[in-house]
């Protein structure tokens, strides 16, 4: 018995951080992605805080212990040229401007189900405000973001977790935005 408690406790430990096989969901008409099972819709007040915008997301998602997100967008700026190109240096650089330190790990466009995406992988940095209380650390995050952009709209397609659980998400990251349809 004590011989294979210990071989029990890392077996438990291994597959409690692995991400849970991934389920197809339709996020809006004609939007649909696979997430892992573990995850669930956001709560309206879920959303309110993570995405205090006057646009809702058309779908938001989290994990039990809300340290893992994936949402669809509806972005803002719209690209009525299709000029993908032009879109992804745009991007980028509202990106490079939004975090006080970021790192890209890999980016580009794929096409995906004949539909062609723009997408940014990267770990970020916001400093914290040592002015003010409960604000002094740093928010360090891991970031999958994918653009679709059509002639009158443009998706964007956001999966985040901790900088350090990037290791255990990064492959299930890029499953799920392999796996997003747009009709």
């Amino acid at each position: 018995m004590t011989k294979t408690l210990p071989i029990l406790i890392l077996f438990l430990l291994a597959t409690s951080f692995a991400p849970a096989k991934l389920v197809k969901t339709k996020v809006s008409d004609g939007v649909t992605v696979s997430l892992p099972g573990t995850m669930y819709a956001m709560t309206p007040d879920d959303i309110a805080q993570r995405y205090p915008s006057v646009r809702a997301p058309l779908g938001a998602y989290t994990d039990q212990e809300r340290t893992v997100d994936f949402s669809v967008n509806i972005s803002a700026t719209k690209w009525p040229d299709g000029d993908v190109d032009l879109a992804a240096k745009f991007f980028k650089s509202g990106l490079t401007n939004l975090y006080d330190r970021l790192d890209m790990i890999s980016e580009g466009q794929q096409i995906l189900y004949k539909k062609k995406f723009i997408f940014y992988e990267f770990e970020s940095r916001i400093n914290g405000d040592r002015r003010k209380q409960g604000f002094t650390d740093p928010i360090l995050k891991y970031t999958f973001i994918q653009y679709l952009v059509e002639k009158d709209r443009t998706l964007v397609f956001t999966f985040s977790c901790a900088k350090d659980m990037r290791g255990d998400w990064q492959e299930t990251a890029k499953e799920i935005m392999k796996s997003i349809r747009v009709k």
